[in-house]
């Protein structure tokens, strides 16, 4: 898979210690997803096998842990986009395995975490990071398009929008079970995309800049 680097002024770190961040980041990743950024920090800890000590020297408050967790998460969505460009020959299936795989990333998670975590999201680097998927997402899908298979009445945030309210993660444990037909609603929603459009959409086509704007 093709990986993108978000830029970080960050100090390089020993083997050992970038070994403890990646474990807190995907510890923390997963237990974001399943039960909330409110999680206790401890918790993230003993499932990612380190002291406390250790997370707080790595992240001192929950801001930055979630801060980092989203970039990770952008990171990896666009290592996803760039992937599929490069290796899909045809242009609705490389769009097809990019959306089908940033549904496996659970990428509906961002948008709390990112509110939760407050000024994060205008962060220099969730910025960047999100500029950068913006283009790798919007390259995808001007090949789609280009191609004559995608709808040409939707744009970027639109495709976000759909798979964010796909794999959201449902409050309580009682709907747990929802997760095994997101890949099938995922299909549902692609053949929704292809073109010709059997109908018109209401409104206007949404860029990522769209769903920035704050009431």
């Amino acid at each position: 898979m093709g990986r993108t680097t978000v830029k970080s002024h960050e100090p390089r770190l020993r083997a050992d210690a970038l070994r403890n961040r990646e474990r807190i980041i995907s510890a923390a990743r997963e237990m974001f997803v399943e039960q909330g950024a409110d999680v206790p920090m401890d918790e993230v800890a003993r499932r990612a096998g380190v002291g406390n000590a250790t997370l707080y020297r790595h992240f001192p408050d929950r801001r930055e842990l979630i801060h980092r967790v989203a970039l990770h998460v952008m990171e990896r969505i666009t290592g996803q986009a760039d992937s599929a460009l490069t290796e899909g020959a045809d242009a609705f299936e490389a769009l097809r395995r990019f959306v089908h795989a940033a549904a496996d990333e659970r990428i509906g998670a961002l948008c709390p975490l990112i509110s939760q975590a407050g000024d994060t999201g205008d962060h220099p680097e969730t910025v960047e990071a999100g500029e950068r998927l913006e283009r790798a997402i919007n390259s995808l899908m001007e090949r789609a398009r280009s191609s004559g298979q995608l709808r040409p009445d939707i744009a970027v945030g639109d495709l976000i929008v759909a798979v964010t309210q796909l794999t959201r993660p449902l409050p309580g444990d009682g709907c747990a079970h929802f997760d095994g037909f997101v890949h099938r609603h995922l299909q549902l929603l692609l053949d929704g995309l292809r073109a010709p459009a059997r109908s018109e959409l209401p409104g206007s086509a949404a860029t990522l800049e769209d769903l920035r704007q704050r009431p």
